[in-house]
């Protein structure tokens, strides 16, 4: 590619340009003998399927991480698990600091776009406050994980595995080097809680945590909006959501129902922690009530927050469409949230995302539907949790036709980079309109 050409692309089209590349050169990587335990082979798609699920925060297989990939291979995989965590542009951010280069404005802007951010600031000071962060929060949960897998596996070993689930949840990948999953820990409160901690941490955005480290540090009085709405729809979300898996799975015997009371609470917390863009489970998914699938898919679809590590709508995006409808219904003009009004550019911006989101989903799964054979929940599920980088299945994946396995891989690639990144970079334009159209009303409702 010309390099000039490169330079004139617009920020949308760099980043889908970068996490292309960067999904490319990891699907042939893992397809390598040494990425491999002995006598397993890994063909194109799966290969292809793996790394962008790992690149896009996903977890969605089509093979057994755990029988499938030799130790390099797991390695590779939780590699381009934090470069997809961090972001592409992030993590070449940083190469240019290591390296003692400086950013042009124009990679300041796509940075900017990369992690949702209102502003492009000061990007030595932004990558060393991001990667501390990130270092702690991952050491931590690597350190209390090691200690509790040492406790049934040889202390190397526990090691590995306590860094690889401590960075696949921070980075909401859902990745497990378990077979089952977490199931075999659903009642251990100190892998569920950590887990928890890691997976809340790294969807709620570093946006966020960064205020919260402010408020604490240096005395604020108060939250930014954007800290003040994810926080609180954050904690909505997770609460309402355990409350409700608590509910409907209570008495199901597959599920939470031969569990005691303190572990179905455990269950129920984990549950609606990892639907929000996590992956993980720790019962089996397959067989909850068609009832708790329906609220599963409503929480993967809204998912994390943004400049956050996972997928969604963004839990902001569903706050800012919640208040503009009770701003309607209290027939108020302008959009109100805690004594603060928006712009209409954020709430066309909200309601364009929801619609393009809601399109794409309805689209694919249709497309599904006429190819496979499986249920209506079934494929519904599986759309949505791609979407949303979530990467929980009721198990169908590895079953999937090739063409559903394709569509799957492109939903996880536009749930990763977000709707409005790719309508803008397939609608951006350079023409100017010089004229308006005369207005007229219609009648709606």
């Amino acid at each position: 590619m010309n390099i000039d050409y490169f330079k004139k692309l617009s920020p949308s089209r760099k980043l889908i340009l970068g996490f292309l590349l960067a999904i490319l050169l990891g699907t042939f990587i893992l397809m390598m003998p040494f990425s491999l335990r002995e006598g397993e082979k890994l063909n194109f798609l799966s290969s292809l399927f793996t790394i962008v699920s790992a690149v896009c925060v996903t977890g969605l297989t089509v093979v057994d991480v755990s029988k499938v990939f030799s130790p390099a291979g797991d390695l590779i995989i939780i590699f381009f698990i934090q470069l997809g965590g961090l972001g592409v542009m992030t993590f070449s951010s940083i190469l240019f600091l290591v390296m003692g280069k400086r950013m042009t404005f124009y990679e300041r802007e796509l940075l900017k776009e990369e992690r949702n951010a209102d502003s492009s600031g000061e990007i030595s000071s932004f990558i060393k406050k991001l990667l501390l962060t990130v270092f702690i929060i991952e050491s931590i949960g690597a350190i209390i994980l090691t200690w509790e897998f040492s406790k049934e596996m040889p202390l190397n070993k526990a090691v590995f595995y306590g860094i690889f689930h401590s960075i696949s949840a921070f980075c909401n990948a859902g990745f497990a080097l378990f077979s089952n999953n977490l199931e075999a820990y659903k009642a251990n409160p100190v892998i569920n809680l950590t887990i928890g901690y890691l997976i809340t941490l790294g969807g709620i955005g570093f946006a966020v945590i960064t205020s919260v480290i402010m408020v604490i540090r240096r005395g604020i009085d108060r939250f930014n909006l954007t800290s003040k709405v994810a926080i609180i729809m954050s904690v909505i979300l997770t609460f309402g959501g355990m409350i409700l898996f608590f509910v409907l799975e209570y008495s199901n015997p597959a599920t939470l129902g031969d569990l005691n009371f303190v572990q179905k609470v455990l269950a129920s917390y984990f549950q609606s922690v990892t639907l929000r863009t996590a992956g993980f489970n720790t019962i089996p998914l397959g067989e909850l009530r068609n009832s708790t699938i329906f609220m599963c898919c409503i929480l993967m679809f809204i998912g994390a927050s943004p400049g956050s590590t996972g997928g969604g709508i963004k839990t902001t995006t569903f706050g800012v469409i919640l208040f503009y409808v009770i701003g309607i219904v209290k027939k108020k003009e302008n959009v109100e949230i805690f004594n603060r009004r928006l712009d209409w550019e954020i709430m066309n911006r909200a309601l364009a995302i929801l619609v393009l989101a809601i399109t794409y989903v309805i689209i694919v799964i249709m497309l599904m539907l006429i190819a496979e054979n499986f249920s209506p929940e079934e494929i519904m599920f599986e759309v949505i949790s791609a979407f949303g980088t979530v990467g929980l299945t009721l198990g169908i994946t590895p079953d999937l036709t090739t063409f559903s396995k394709l569509l799957l891989i492109v939903t996880m690639f536009i749930g990763r980079l977000g709707p409005m990144t790719f309508a803008l970079a397939i609608g951006e334009t350079k023409k100017k309109a010089l004229s308006k159209y005369p207005k007229e009303n219609i009648l709606v409702g």
